[in-house]
Order: structure tokens, then C-alpha cells, then sequence
């Protein structure tokens, strides 16, 4: 096994508790993301590489199908590190995800929160399309990848909201092709903000960015265990004023049997530049160490990430969270 020859100055003083030995450490890793032209992709390939040149690791990106297929990935192995987002965390960790029901992935730990995961929805100006209400009955509506967090959550959504349509899969890369080409109508986005689809749609023709009534938000916080959510107007160049949404928690998870040592020096280069992960995508202006509450006991804790965020956030985690190793 190669070693680096050089670590980091953070990542070697990150804690007393986990020595600088590399011993057990694997030789590469994989971070399990999503389709291209989703934020998950720009953002997991962004923080794999700065592993791999920090640490002297070689590691990288995996497309995949979204958080469900993630969980599964990692709680098996073929993945070290991944990200996802705490509903279907939540629905794997009780055995009731959609990709393997009965197994309940209880071997993926959570590693760092990352950022918050708007709902929301874009249409063709041209379509006249403006508001949810306007949506026609038997709209092709674009939910992204099969089994991810838009296609788990956002059909229920909008059945809750009355709206009849025919349910469309795809990259979020081509479904932002098929809405262009007239294909579909509708597609609604669950990915952190900008969407880098939407950013390419807006610079080729003209979208609506549809927000949800304070009446339609209201019904979906009822329902499903979301959080208020406004996408800010700098966001896009397309939004005039705040946009209303909802939004749900995203985390990087590990491998709960990755070594600690390893766990705490990913987590020290991730939590201790956020300037640095802010380059790589706008969302990573959650991904804050203060942010580690809000796994709040859904995903069991990687020792090593764990005793980073007691030592360098004060974070109060119960031994009871912890994965033992």
C-alpha cells in the first residue's frame, strides 16, 4: 500500500485519539453520488478529489442512481463513502428502502452534513406553466433518477397536491434535454441549489422556477418530513424574489467498518476549509460543523467522525449513536 508522503497539517493534528498510522487504511475509495447534472455528482466528485490530493489517496466519483442505491452501496462495502439524503436514510436504516426491502443498512454511518435538498420545480416559459395548479392533468412530469430523493418523495408530493400526471425517469442531464425538446413538461427537481440542469436550461431558453403556495407548503410540512425551505433569488438568474419551498437533510455516510483514523482525517479536510468546499459547489455553505445535529439519531455515527465533531464542534453525541467498532 502506497502512503502519502505528506498529510495534511489539519488532518494531522485532528485529534489525539487517532495516531497517524495508515496501516489499515485501503489504498483507494469510491464516493457513491448520482446521475450528471445533479448537484450530488458536482458536489461528491468535488469533495472525492480533494480527499484523494489531500490525503494522497487515489479516489473519485461513482454515478449512481441517488441516496436509496448509496445506502446500499455503502452499507455493503462496494462504496467507502457516499451521500444521502435522511428520508431514504431513514427507510433503509428500517429495512424498508425500495432497493432491497427486508435489509435493514445499518452498517452505513453517518460522516459530515452537507446541505439542505430544496423540492422544487421547473417548466418551459414557453409551456405556460407558472404555478403548481397550472400543471394539466396527464403532465409528463421528470422526477429524476429511479429510487432517488425526488423520485422517492416528489410524485407523493405532488398526489397530495392534487396534481394527476405520468411519471417520467431519467438523468437530471436528460431530463432537462427532454423538457427543452418538448418531450415532458414538468421537472421536479429534489437537489441542492443551483441545480447545475437548471443553471444550463436558463442560459438556453427561457424557465419557469415554480414555488409552492404558503397553502401548498403548508400541506406537503404536514405530511411528509420535510423543512421550510426558500430558494433565494441570487440563486438563479430566472428568480425575481424568493421562491417558497421545502427541503430535507443530506449526509455523507462511510462504511461504518472503514478505520477511524481514516473517517477523521476525510472529515478534518471536509469541515475544516469551508471556503473550499464553497468553490465547489454554493450548497457547501451549509457543510459547517454546526451543522451535525441535524443527522438527529436517524444514521448511526462513525467513530471517527464522531469524536472529530465532539473535539472540534462540541457536539454532544450519545455513546448509544455511535457505531462500535
Amino acid at each position: 500500500m502506497k502512503s502519502a508522503a505528506i498529510l495534511v497539517t489539519s488532518a494531522l493534528a485532528a485529534t489525539a485519539s487517532f495516531a497517524q498510522d495508515r496501516s489499515d487504511w485501503p489504498g483507494s475509495f469510491t464516493v457513491a453520488t448520482a446521475s450528471q447534472g445533479g448537484t450530488y455528482f458536482a458536489y461528491g466528485s468535488g469533495w472525492a478529489n480533494l480527499v484523494a490530493d489531500e490525503l494522497g489517496l487515489s479516489g473519485g466519483a461513482e454515478i449512481t442512481g441517488g441516496p436509496g442505491q448509496n445506502m446500499a452501496l455503502v452499507h455493503t462495502g462496494e462504496a467507502a463513502f457516499g451521500m444521502t439524503t435522511m428520508g431514504p436514510a431513514a427507510e433503509a436504516v428500517a429495512g424498508e428502502s425500495p432497493i432491497a426491502p427486508g435489509l435493514q443498512m445499518t452498517n452505513a454511518c453517518a460522516m459530515f452534513p452537507m446541505y439542505q435538498t430544496p423540492f422544487s420545480v421547473t417548466a418551459l416559459t414557453s409551456s405556460g406553466i407558472s404555478s403548481i395548479a397550472d400543471i394539466p392533468a396527464g403532465a409528463r412530469i421528470g422526477f429524476g433518477p429511479a429510487g432517488s430523493t425526488s423520485d422517492t418523495y416528489f410524485p407523493r408530493m405532488m398526489e397530495t397536491l392534487g396534481v394527476d400526471f405520468e411519471r417520467r425517469n431519467g438523468s437530471w442531464t436528460d431530463l432537462g434535454g427532454q423538457l427543452q425538446d418538448g418531450l415532458i413538461d414538468v421537472i421536479a427537481f429534489a437537489a441542492g441549489v443551483p441545480v447545475p440542469a437548471v443553471s444550463q436550461l436558463e442560459v438556453q431558453t427561457d424557465v419557469n422556477i415554480i414555488e409552492f403556495t404558503e397553502e401548498e407548503q403548508a400541506t406537503i410540512l404536514e405530511a411528509f418530513p420535510v423543512s421550510e425551505f426558500a430558494i433565494t433569488a441570487d440563486t438563479y438568474t430566472t428568480l425575481e424574489a424568493d421562491a417558497r419551498s421545502v427541503s430535507m437533510w443530506n449526509f455523507a455516510i462511510a462504511n461504518c467498518d472503514l478505520p477511524a483514523s481514516m473517517v477523521n482525517a476525510v472529515v478534518d479536510v471536509i469541515m475544516s476549509d469551508n471556503e473550499r468546499m464553497v468553490n465547489i459547489h454554493r450548497a457547501a455553505a451549509s457543510t459547517v460543523p454546526e451543522n451535525w445535529d441535524k443527522n438527529a439519531g436517524v444514521l448511526p455515527w462513525h467513530p471517527g467522525a464522531a469524536q472529530w465533531f465532539i473535539d472540534n464542534a462540541g457536539a454532544e453525541i450519545p455513546e448509544d449513536q455511535i457505531h462500535a467498532q
